[in-house]
Protein backbone atom coordinates (compact mmCIF):
# COMPACT_ATOMS: atom_id res chain seq x y z
CA UNK A 1 0.00 0.00 0.00
CA UNK A 2 1.45 3.20 -1.11
CA UNK A 3 0.88 5.62 2.42
CA UNK A 4 3.17 8.90 3.03
CA UNK A 5 4.37 9.02 6.14
CA UNK A 6 4.44 11.93 8.34
CA UNK A 7 4.81 13.70 11.62
CA UNK A 8 1.68 14.30 13.81
CA UNK A 9 0.38 17.99 13.31
CA UNK A 10 -2.27 19.49 16.08
CA UNK A 11 -5.17 19.51 13.58
CA UNK A 12 -4.56 15.56 13.31
CA UNK A 13 -6.08 15.36 16.78
CA UNK A 14 -9.64 14.55 15.96
CA UNK A 15 -8.83 12.26 13.23
CA UNK A 16 -6.09 10.40 14.86
CA UNK A 17 -8.50 9.63 17.95
CA UNK A 18 -10.85 8.33 15.90
CA UNK A 19 -8.35 6.31 14.07
CA UNK A 20 -7.89 4.62 17.46
CA UNK A 21 -11.15 4.45 18.66
CA UNK A 22 -12.73 2.61 15.13
CA UNK A 23 -9.36 0.39 14.95
CA UNK A 24 -10.36 -0.51 18.75
CA UNK A 25 -13.96 -1.49 17.74
CA UNK A 26 -13.29 -3.26 14.70
CA UNK A 27 -9.74 -5.29 16.14
CA UNK A 28 -10.48 -5.93 19.67
CA UNK A 29 -14.41 -7.01 20.18
CA UNK A 30 -13.71 -10.37 19.02
CA UNK A 31 -10.91 -10.80 21.32
CA UNK A 32 -11.01 -8.82 24.78
CA UNK A 33 -14.23 -8.85 26.63
CA UNK A 34 -16.58 -5.88 26.93
CA UNK A 35 -15.33 -3.59 29.37
CA UNK A 36 -11.54 -4.73 28.32
CA UNK A 37 -12.85 -2.75 25.12
CA UNK A 38 -14.09 -0.17 27.15
CA UNK A 39 -10.68 0.00 29.36
CA UNK A 40 -8.30 0.64 25.49
CA UNK A 41 -10.86 3.53 24.33
CA UNK A 42 -11.03 5.45 27.55
CA UNK A 43 -7.33 4.83 28.25
CA UNK A 44 -6.56 6.84 24.46
CA UNK A 45 -8.14 10.24 25.49
CA UNK A 46 -7.11 12.99 22.88
CA UNK A 47 -5.36 14.62 26.34
CA UNK A 48 -3.03 11.44 26.66
CA UNK A 49 -3.03 11.42 22.54
CA UNK A 50 -1.51 15.02 22.74
CA UNK A 51 0.74 14.35 25.42
CA UNK A 52 2.68 11.29 23.55
CA UNK A 53 2.93 14.12 20.83
CA UNK A 54 4.41 16.47 23.29
CA UNK A 55 6.72 14.29 25.08
CA UNK A 56 7.99 12.13 21.82
CA UNK A 57 6.98 12.10 18.38
CA UNK A 58 3.62 10.54 16.92
CA UNK A 59 3.74 9.56 13.16
CA UNK A 60 0.54 9.22 10.94
CA UNK A 61 0.54 7.11 7.73
CA UNK A 62 -2.07 8.61 5.31
CA UNK A 63 -3.77 7.31 2.43
CA UNK A 64 -6.02 9.38 -0.04
CA UNK A 65 -5.75 12.30 2.50
CA UNK A 66 -6.94 9.77 4.63
CA UNK A 67 -4.68 8.87 7.93
CA UNK A 68 -4.85 5.17 8.01
CA UNK A 69 -2.41 4.61 10.96
CA UNK A 70 -1.19 6.08 13.62
CA UNK A 71 2.21 5.19 16.31
CA UNK A 72 4.11 7.16 18.94
CA UNK A 73 7.22 7.18 20.79
CA UNK A 74 8.45 8.85 23.69
CA UNK A 75 12.10 7.38 25.20
CA UNK A 76 12.36 3.85 24.09
CA UNK A 77 8.72 2.95 24.95
CA UNK A 78 6.41 2.76 21.70
CA UNK A 79 2.89 2.90 21.96
CA UNK A 80 -0.11 3.88 20.50
CA UNK A 81 0.40 1.84 17.30
CA UNK A 82 -3.19 1.34 15.39
CA UNK A 83 -4.11 0.47 11.38
CA UNK A 84 -7.38 1.10 9.97
CA UNK A 85 -8.19 -2.79 9.83
CA UNK A 86 -8.99 -2.14 5.88
CA UNK A 87 -5.45 -1.58 5.77
CA UNK A 88 -3.80 -4.16 8.31
CA UNK A 89 -1.70 -6.98 6.15
CA UNK A 90 -0.55 -5.12 3.83
CA UNK A 91 2.81 -3.22 5.20
CA UNK A 92 1.58 -0.04 6.78
CA UNK A 93 2.00 -1.57 10.05
CA UNK A 94 5.23 -2.25 9.22
CA UNK A 95 6.42 0.93 8.09
CA UNK A 96 4.91 3.23 11.08
CA UNK A 97 6.56 1.04 13.17
CA UNK A 98 10.02 0.74 10.85
CA UNK A 99 9.45 4.83 11.56
CA UNK A 100 9.26 4.49 15.15
CA UNK A 101 12.23 2.21 15.50
CA UNK A 102 14.37 4.29 13.38
CA UNK A 103 13.79 7.42 15.93
CA UNK A 104 14.89 5.44 18.65
CA UNK A 105 18.30 4.25 17.04
CA UNK A 106 18.50 8.10 16.25
CA UNK A 107 18.76 9.08 19.45
CA UNK A 108 20.91 6.05 20.71
CA UNK A 109 18.30 3.50 22.14
CA UNK A 110 20.32 0.46 22.15
CA UNK A 111 16.13 -1.23 22.42
CA UNK A 112 12.87 -0.34 22.36
CA UNK A 113 9.87 -1.51 24.76
CA UNK A 114 6.34 -1.75 24.10
CA UNK A 115 2.68 -3.18 25.18
CA UNK A 116 1.28 -6.07 22.89
CA UNK A 117 -2.37 -6.76 22.70
CA UNK A 118 -4.37 -9.91 21.81
CA UNK A 119 -4.33 -9.16 18.45
CA UNK A 120 -1.23 -7.88 17.62
CA UNK A 121 0.58 -10.77 19.20
CA UNK A 122 1.86 -12.30 15.93
CA UNK A 123 2.47 -8.76 14.17
CA UNK A 124 5.26 -8.18 16.86
CA UNK A 125 6.86 -11.58 17.19
CA UNK A 126 7.06 -11.40 13.23
CA UNK A 127 9.10 -8.30 13.97
CA UNK A 128 12.17 -9.70 16.21
CA UNK A 129 9.82 -8.31 19.45
CA UNK A 130 10.83 -10.91 22.54
CA UNK A 131 7.87 -11.53 25.36
CA UNK A 132 9.12 -9.90 28.69
CA UNK A 133 6.20 -10.60 30.85
CA UNK A 134 2.42 -11.43 30.65
CA UNK A 135 0.40 -8.76 32.43
CA UNK A 136 -3.11 -8.57 33.24
CA UNK A 137 -6.03 -5.58 34.47
CA UNK A 138 -8.70 -6.38 36.28
CA UNK A 139 -11.63 -4.01 34.49
CA UNK A 140 -14.21 -5.31 36.57
CA UNK A 141 -17.10 -7.57 36.67
CA UNK A 142 -14.61 -10.50 36.08
CA UNK A 143 -13.44 -9.23 33.39
CA UNK A 144 -9.53 -8.43 32.47
CA UNK A 145 -7.37 -7.17 30.10
CA UNK A 146 -4.46 -9.95 29.33
CA UNK A 147 -1.50 -8.04 27.42
CA UNK A 148 2.47 -8.65 27.09
CA UNK A 149 5.61 -6.22 27.28
CA UNK A 150 8.04 -6.90 24.75
CA UNK A 151 11.45 -5.82 23.88
CA UNK A 152 13.31 -5.63 20.18
CA UNK A 153 17.33 -4.88 20.08
CA UNK A 154 17.80 -2.13 17.62
CA UNK A 155 21.85 -3.18 17.62
CA UNK A 156 21.26 -5.98 15.31
CA UNK A 157 21.76 -8.61 18.09
CA UNK A 158 19.63 -11.04 20.48
CA UNK A 159 19.23 -10.29 24.45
Amino acid sequence: MNVTLRPCRATDLESVHDLIHATIDASYTDVYPPRAVRFFQDYHTPQRILKRQAQGHTVVAELDSRLVATGAIVGNHIMAVFVDPHCQRHGVGAQVMDALEDMARAAGQPRVHLDVSLPSLGFYSSRGYSHMQSCSIDVGEGQRLDYWTAEKSLEGGEF
